[in-house]
């Protein structure tokens, strides 16, 4: 093999034929020799500036006869062999970036940025074949910057400069995927607080929805996901207004990362999500509840209603002894809100038949396949959490006659998987340290689980001692 200094010589040379000729098919040979050489660290490491100058000055030329090509004829040959060319320029330059911050800032100074982006910009209009080959300069192009801000700091901030926020606004929805990610990719490595705040003191939160929609069209995509749970879910204000534009497919994905990043390990310290936004999500849940009792009456879901049902999934992990998050018990109607519901779907359920009524179904085609499985329970458990350790709750409980409706859901019940264990995980929690609540659950007349035959059923019994109710287990000594 040639020494370094041999090699750049040559290439030198060659680029310098590209430079002053008519484009050929040999320059494309010579930039892909150019491209296989980046790939070796030593030559990497040792490229002289006037390789990078030479090869901006491709790149140059390239942009000017690209930005002259005619969109109504985007196949000839012409066309066609600059566009490869591009793509060639952008993986020499992709390679030449990979872990030398020395290159990386010797291409941002010499205008590598700018000229890319001004390629970058046409090219959607020339690709009007959906064929992979016809993306490749595009996801090079993409693929070169997000190499290029890999631990530079100049460069990521660079970058955001010059894309932000029209290169991402166009790219991140791309019908190309690979292209969508690359550009994902990029949003990701160059994201920090203070851009976070960018977002937002310039009204570009349609940039943050399109990282969302991103999500849900490509839920593999890593960067997509760590860019909304590492960065968005930090920021109430932007959250928020994502969750407002957004539609409804799209926010039960915003949801689901919510609840996901709620189940990382730390989460009993910092879970990532901003206290504002569980104040938000709470408000949001009270004002549209009412939304999931059309599934009543509906065969196919309300989009709105399985809103309200993942936001419910939300309110329940939040409330499950987060620290962070447990001043929710004293957010104002939310615990009424969650009981006057409960009453509405049981009393729906009882009226007729339909997603809400007790069944015994355990077939694989039974209510179990229904997305309002186990809203019902979870219900129960959010009114168990909220009066975890808090009297006032509890005692509101009792005030709004919600009792008697929590004693009613221990029955088991295939359309609520798990609401029996809830219902007598909220009776111990509503009962503990309680005395007016464990008079009025002994008043109660001698039916259901007042007589132990549901409880009996999961292991439990009730017990009265020094004039007092107590759940205890089955088969073990008082």
């Amino acid at each position: 093999m040639a020494a370094p200094s041999e090699n750049m010589l040559d290439f030198d040379i060659k680029l310098n034929e590209i430079i002053v000729g008519a484009f050929t098919q040999k320059h494309l040979e010579i930039l892909q020799s150019l491209t296989k050489a980046f790939r070796e660290q030593e030559f990497r490491a040792h490229a002289e500036k006037t390789v990078f100058q030479n090869l901006l000055k491709v790149l140059s030329k390239l942009s000017d006869e690209i930005q002259g090509l005619s969109p109504q004829h985007p196949a000839t040959e012409p066309a066609l062999l600059r566009v490869q060319l591009a793509a060639e320029c952008f993986r020499s330059q992709r390679n030449a970036a990979v872990q030398c911050s020395r290159n990386q800032t010797l291409m941002r100074d010499l205008g590598f940025i700018q000229v890319s982006l001004r390629i970058v910009d046409v090219l959607p209009g020339l690709l009007q074949e959906k064929r992979a080959s016809h993306y490749e300069a595009l996801r090079c192009g993409m693929q070169f910057l997000g190499n290029l801000a890999v631990g530079n700091q100049v460069c990521k901030d660079d970058i955001w400069k010059h894309c932000f926020p029209q290169h991402f606004m166009a790219l991140l929805d791309h019908s190309d995927e690979k292209t969508a990610a690359y550009t994902c990719m990029v949003l990701h490595t160059c994201m920090d607080e203070q851009k976070v705040q960018q977002l937002l003191e310039q009204r570009q939160e349609e940039v943050a929805m399109k990282v969302i929609s991103l999500c849900h069209r490509q839920p593999e995509l890593d960067w997509a996901v760590l860019i909304v749970t590492q960065h968005f879910l930090k920021s109430s204000a932007l959250a928020e207004t994502m969750f407002v534009g957004l539609r409804h497919q799209e926010r039960v994905t915003l949801l689901e990362l919510v609840a996901a990043q709620l189940g990382e390990d730390g989460a009993m310290d910092d879970g990532g999500v901003a206290p504002g936004l569980a104040s938000f999500l709470a408000s949001h849940f009270q004002q549209r509840c009412q939304a999931v009792l059309s599934l009543a009456s509906q065969n196919a879901p309300d989009e709105e209603a399985l809103t309200v049902m993942r936001l419910l999934d939300v309110l329940c992990e939040m409330t499950s002894d987060l620290k962070q998050f447990m001043f929710l018990q004293d957010h104002p109607g939310l615990l009424e809100t969650t009981v006057a519901l409960l009453r509405e779907v049981h009393t729906v359920g009882k009226a007729g038949r339909n997603v809400f009524s007790s069944t015994q179904d355990f077939s694989p085609t039974g209510p179990s396949s229904h997305p309002a499985v186990s809203f019902k329970a979870h219900l129960v458990r959010l009114i168990g959490n909220l009066c975890h350790a808090h009297t006032h709750n509890q005692n509101k409980v009792r005030e709004l006659d919600g009792l008697p409706l929590i004693l009613d859901s221990c029955n088991i019940d295939s359309s609520n998987p798990f609401i029996s264990q809830w219902a007598i995980f909220a009776i111990r929690i509503l009962l503990e340290h309680n005395q007016e609540n464990q008079e009025v659950v002994r008043a109660l007349e001698r039916r259901g689980v007042a007589d132990d035959s549901a409880l009996r059923e999961m292991g439990f019994r009730l017990e009265e001692r020094d004039g007092k109710l107590l759940l205890k287990p089955l088969n073990k000594d008082p």
